[in-house]
């Protein structure tokens, strides 16, 4: 069995932290560089649910998108949620390692495993990067669709290939109008207006579209329209989990270290309930 210092370097080499943006934080968290690993669970968010799945499963090795601490911390106390989920780690030789913003830009990363469950081809990243000469890599990916749909479609599309939320799929825009091109990002990706515009494509879909500015962006002047696709944050980061337990599979395989690699489909998005407003045909829709 491999020992966790030769797991996490095989994973360096798909998401080195190198590439993370200045703010984040990612690496290994919690673990013994020299415990082995038989088992691996991934998952999108470090919450307790999700690192009482990986005891459950007798998992040496926890892998999530979403980091632990983003801020830092002054303790890691059981009484606090956080320090909760280390004692729950570290009591049980549970290791973690998040790879964020570096799994966001790599090639393949957590836009093309967004756009390969709702079936749209990558042409190119929406930022690329530009440490990378092949222009593979990047923030967001630039996708094109085998065969036209309409918004209205392409939402329905999301709806039923994306992990099911509560939030389900919002749209802002022309439901009838004609998708031929269209970007994507998962996880929040409204700081990308500027780019999607740019891009001269007909859609956008990502997660966390704040009100303002989705607004601004839909009453841009001057611009033509194109519609705004929003899903739940975690739904749109989960298929990321199936893609890097793939690729880390491929690399047991080459090494014959027999790993048994999981993908937890507990549901951590945090909405838990929604209540659809009453379908009304009248414009004047808001209370006196």
């Amino acid at each position: 069995m491999p020992r966790l210092s030769e797991v996490i370097a095989a994973l360096e080499t798909l998401w080195p932290a190198e590439r993370a943006e200045s703010w984040d934080a990612v690496g290994t968290v919690v673990g013994d560089p020299g415990q082995e690993v038989t088992r691996v669970l991934f998952a999108v968010d470090p919450v307790q649910e999700v690192a009482d799945e990986a005891v459950r499963l007798g998992a040496d090795l926890l892998v999530t998108h979403h980091p632990l601490y983003l801020r830092g911390t002054t303790t890691v106390a059981a009484d606090t949620p956080k320090g909760r989920v280390v004692h729950t780690l570290i009591k049980n030789d549970v290791a973690l390692h998040v790879a964020h913003t570096n799994a966001d830009k790599a090639d393949p990363g957590v836009s093309d495993a967004l756009a390969g469950a709702l079936d749209l081809r990558v042409t190119g990243p929406l930022v690329p990067d530009p440490d990378d000469p092949d222009g593979r890599r990047g923030l967001g990916r630039i996708c094109e669709l085998d065969h036209p749909l309409t918004v209205r479609e392409l939402a329905e599309r999301a709806a039923e290939r994306l992990p099911a939320t509560a939030q389900g799929i919002r749209v802002a825009g022309d439901p009838d109008a004609v998708v031929r091109k269209v970007a994507v990002s998962g996880g929040s990706g409204d700081s990308l207006f500027d780019r999607v515009r740019a891009a001269g494509v007909d859609a956008f879909l990502t997660a966390d579209l704040r009100h303002h500015p989705a607004s601004e962006f839909a009453a841009s002047v001057g611009e033509r329209p194109l519609a705004l696709i929003d899903a739940a944050h975690w739904a749109t980061e989960w298929p990321w989990c199936e893609l890097a337990a793939a690729e880390l599979d491929q690399i047991s395989d080459r090494h014959g270290w027999g790993l048994r690699v999981h993908v937890s489909t507990t549901v951590t998005d945090p909405w838990t309930a929604h209540a659809a407003s009453p379908v009304t045909s009248s414009p004047m829709g808001a209370p006196n």
